[in-house]
């Protein structure tokens, strides 16, 4: 049955006249790119989440490339990561040539499941890839626990979780891992169109993060490795891409950052409006609670059960064709035909299984109006009652 209701997407970003007026001064200055907005922006960044430094770039994939780059990643080296996330997770090992290792995931938090990791360590098992799913903190304290016993780096995937934390660890702040990344998209905490960022504490892998994000080039007299003079001068000391942020991002970017806390906010207010509607939803299964400060819902994700299990295709085109834009997130990694063809399936992650096949993620986004939240509670209990017959 089909709905003239407007169709309200699973996400959407928020810009308002600071954003507009922040690129139109962009626009009318000197530098559209490489300038004063894009060290603004990473130094208010850096400052939000507690770390020293932060290096935006153009995405949250490139962010991980060049955290996979930084740690010195390279091929026969083993990375453990988490079967549910989005794709650059994982590709960020494949991009240098290491071998993603999938470990299952919790099956309350869907995050990557701290006690399975040990299982999987081998003596070539340099990293750990590790996402906060959904806006979830995962377990950081058990997996920088296992890091330091068999001295592997950490990296946190945070595209879901900026404004988050762990305890009073500010997720970003490095406080458990290596690198933190962040992702920038429309559909996220803040944005910047596109774009990302990596936080890190160590000042070696701060330079080299910059080298890496702008050719490998470096203009540092102080780190040239040749003899030479004049202000022209340059050197390329790694293979390195151009991943900048341009300035009229980092304008976006620094607006952003003010209404952070207020984005947070809201998402946390939608989220209890759907907590409780759906609490005693039979057949239905809400998000496992938290303590609300580790939480920032970058997604609201419903789980089905008992005999809705078979019928969640019916659900999910019920709810669309009533203009509720739900989503998986995601399909498993392992399930991708570029995965398979490397050898990859589900067999032995079962828990990533029974999420993939019981999940579906309503809206969730600052701007989505209240009258529409309602809606959404409407047509979800509608239609679990007409697929519960």
């Amino acid at each position: 049955m089909k709905t003239k209701n407007k169709r309200i997407p699973y996400g959407k970003q928020w810009i308002g006249k600071e954003e507009i007026r922040a690129v139109t001064a962009v626009l009318k200055s000197d530098f559209l790119t490489q300038g004063p907005k894009v060290q603004e922006f990473e130094k208010n960044l850096a400052a939000f989440v507690g770390a020293k430094y932060a290096v935006a770039v153009s995405s949250g994939t490139a962010a991980l490339h060049l955290a996979a780059m930084a740690l010195d990643l390279k091929p026969g080296d083993e990375v453990i990561t988490t079967p549910i996330s989005f794709l650059a997770t994982s590709n960020a090992a494949l991009y240098v040539g290491a071998k993603p290792v999938f470990v299952d995931i919790d099956p309350e938090t869907q995050c990557l499941d701290p006690e399975l990791i040990e299982g999987k360590i081998t003596p070539k098992t340099k990293a750990i890839f590790v996402t906060d799913f959904a806006g979830r903190v995962a377990d950081l304290k058990a997996i920088a626990k296992l890091a330091r016993k068999y001295k592997l780096r950490v990296v946190e995937d945070a595209a879901h979780s900026l404004g988050a934390a762990d305890g009073k660890f500010k997720v970003g702040s490095c406080s458990h891992v290596d690198l933190t990344i962040f992702s920038f998209h429309p559909v996220k905490h803040i944005t910047t169109g596109e774009g990302g960022a990596v936080t890190t504490n160590d000042s070696a892998v701060y330079e080299r993060l910059c080298c890496l994000r702008n050719h490998g080039v470096t203009r540092d007299p102080q780190a040239f490795r040749a003899n030479r003079t004049g202000s022209w001068y340059y050197e390329m000391h790694e293979l390195g891409f151009n991943y900048r942020l341009t300035d009229i991002q980092a304008a976006i970017g620094v607006e952003q950052l003010k209404k952070v806390k207020f984005f947070i906010r809201r998402r946390r207010q939608i989220a209890k409006m759907y907590d409780l509607a759906f609490a005693d939803l039979p057949f239905v299964k809400i998000p496992a609670s938290t303590h609300l400060s580790e939480h920032v819902y970058h997604l609201y994700i419903l789980r089905l059960q008992g005999r809705l299990l078979t019928r969640r295709l019916m659900i999910f085109e019920e709810l669309r064709n009533r203009g509720i834009g739900v989503q998986v997130h995601y399909v498993p990694l392992p399930l991708q035909p570029y995965y398979q063809k490397l050898g990859y399936s589900v067999e032995n992650l079962p828990q990533t299984t029974v999420y993939y096949y019981s999940a579906f993620s309503l809206p969730i986004f600052p701007k989505i109006k209240t009258e529409e939240v309602k809606r959404v509670i409407k047509a979800v209990k509608d239609v679990i009652f007409l697929c519960s017959k």
